[in-house]
């Protein structure tokens, strides 16, 4: 199992997590954004910088992930199509997306954007909370656990 970070928006806590679960499972961590990202120096760790641009790392994350990696995003489309691969989806904040709940969170994401795009203030997401922090920890743990079984 390798692990697909889309890094623009994943919150620095979650690196962090990832950062210290790469160095003691070990299992390669490589992070995905089209701004430049300081990640620590290990083997386990690394960090590809894609052109700015709508959807560039997504797709670039798609290109190269393959069945049994993990991707952790908050991106719903791009969670959809990691699943389609064969991979597994995790949201930072503790969420696995799967082949059974990723239809209806795109359903539910498509009719948030008509709204917004009507002009109905849908408001964003909540901070990240500490519990929202554990249960990422705590998914990724179980996740990383079976793929070393």
């Amino acid at each position: 199992m390798k692990i697909w970070v889309d890094a623009d928006a994943c919150p620095v806590v979650v690196k962090e997590i990832l950062y210290r679960a790469a160095n003691r499972v070990p299992v390669q961590v490589t992070l995905v954004a089209n701004q430049f990202l300081s990640v620590p120096k290990s083997p386990h760790i690394a960090f590809v910088q894609v052109a700015s641009g709508f959807d560039i790392a997504d797709n670039e994350i798609v290109k190269r992930v393959e069945s049994g990696d993990l991707v952790i995003t908050s991106d719903i489309p791009l969670a959809a199509d990691a699943i389609e691969k064969g991979a597994l989806a995790l949201s930072p904040r503790g969420e696995l997306f799967t082949a059974d709940n990723i239809r209806g969170r795109l359903n539910m994401r498509d009719f948030l954007d008509t709204m917004r795009s009507s002009g109905v203030d849908t408001g964003g997401p909540p901070a990240l909370s500490q519990s929202d922090r554990q249960a990422f920890a705590n998914h990724l743990d179980t996740l990383l656990s079976k793929a070393n079984n």
